[in-house]
């Protein structure tokens, strides 16, 4: 990042993102989102395009922190499957970290919308579909830990909506309520979102002031997130958290045939 760049964020640009990492927090630990506040931001005080996502992937530790701490309650028994699913989300957020830094940019600008649209009709109809495929609560299954492998590459490439693709993917593969589910979806993405930020820490054009305010917002909206969660009802939440999912992938479809 050019030193100019640098210099050209001042105090209220800084406070601006960290009101934004709050509102990126909250949006993030309750539907998968936190991208759809976060990037936007970044890009609104002058960052450029790629260094915003490489920026954005970094700040967004401190949403996993702040879900995880607010989450107590609903990790509570979930340790053997979560730990798993997360060794197995780290390898492919290290796999879209490369293939960010190594592929040209908007290669998956065309999949993406189709990808978090789908992923919103998957999560409206998930309770339904886990009732059908007889799952319990227990076990990670091939076909679990290949979708989780999955989105954790999107979700290290770009990210956006990666969280609400693996809620549904979890959603549908595991019967138990959504506050619990919506607590396992945001440690085992961020699994992903950590190793990706370590890479991007070493070897990508990480606007660090930008990187620590928007940080330290996303730690205190993603605090307050799951508490939102447990004393929302679980099928109205799931509507709204798949319509913001639909209107995300009408925008990026808009964007990339525009």
């Amino acid at each position: 990042m050019p030193a100019d760049a640098l210099s050209s964020l001042g105090p209220w640009q800084l406070a601006f993102l960290v009101v934004a990492g709050v509102g990126a927090g909250l949006t993030g630990s309750i539907a998968g989102l936190a991208s759809l506040v976060s990037y936007p931001a970044l890009l609104a005080v002058g960052v450029p395009p790629v260094s915003a996502n490489v920026t954005n992937t970094v700040a967004l530790m401190g949403n996993t922190v702040g879900a995880a701490a607010g989450s107590r309650p609903e990790l509570r028994g979930q340790r053997s499957r979560l730990l798993r699913l997360c060794a197995i989300t780290a390898v492919g957020g290290a796999a879209g970290s490369a293939l960010l830094l190594l592929t040209p940019d908007g290669t998956f600008a065309y999949v993406v919308p189709f990808l978090i649209a789908g992923a919103s009709v998957l999560l409206l109809f998930s309770p339904r579909l886990a009732e059908r495929a007889g799952r319990g609560d227990g076990g990670v299954t091939a076909g679990t830990a290949t979708g989780a492998f999955l989105v954790a590459i999107y979700g290290g490439y770009f990210g956006a909506a990666a969280g609400v693709v693996m809620l549904a993917l979890l959603s549908a593969a595991w019967t138990q309520p959504l506050a619990r589910t919506n607590a396992a979806k945001n440690i085992v993405t961020g699994a992903a979102n950590m190793v990706a930020a370590v890479v991007f820490a070493f070897t990508g054009p990480v606007l660090w002031p930008a990187a620590v305010a928007l940080c330290v917002g996303l730690v205190a909206g993603s605090f307050v997130g799951p508490a939102v969660v447990r004393r929302v009802p679980a099928a109205p939440l799931r509507v709204v958290i798949a319509l913001a999912g639909l209107g995300l992938a009408a925008t990026l479809g808009w964007q990339a045939w525009a």
